[in-house]
């Protein structure tokens, strides 16, 4: 059970991660006015970049399960569980509680931490 839920954990955290990159690049940059064009292609990088880093992190939690190392499931699941943690806390506060990322990000490491 307990690999489930860290599975569970890493493909939720990947959807998540694939949610915010098309939310970014159809809500927030469409609508967005940034000049230079360079400043503009930096901040949609950077953006990305969380992306990318999300997917990691979903990849890994998702792959520990079949790890043979107990220190590297601990080190997965605490480094992710401060990571999306502190997002889902930055998204609740930014938000005001407004935007579901902050319930998902916080369901990522519920069940991360309910699979440690």
């Amino acid at each position: 059970m307990r690999d489930l839920l860290l599975q569970c954990s890493g493909l939720a955290a990947i959807v998540i991660a694939l949610i915010h990159g098309m939310l970014g690049e159809t809500k927030v940059f469409a609508r967005a006015s940034i000049e230079p064009p360079r400043l503009r292609t930096l901040i949609r990088l950077v953006w990305q970049a969380g992306t990318v880093a999300w997917i990691g992190g979903g990849v890994l939690l998702l792959a520990a399960p079949w790890m043979d190392s107990s220190p590297a499931r601990h080190w997965i699941v605490a480094t992710f569980a401060v990571v999306f943690g502190s997002a889902a806390l930055a998204n609740a506060l930014a938000t005001r509680g407004r935007h579901f990322g902050w319930v998902g990000m916080g369901a990522v490491v519920a069940l991360a931490v309910a699979g440690y």
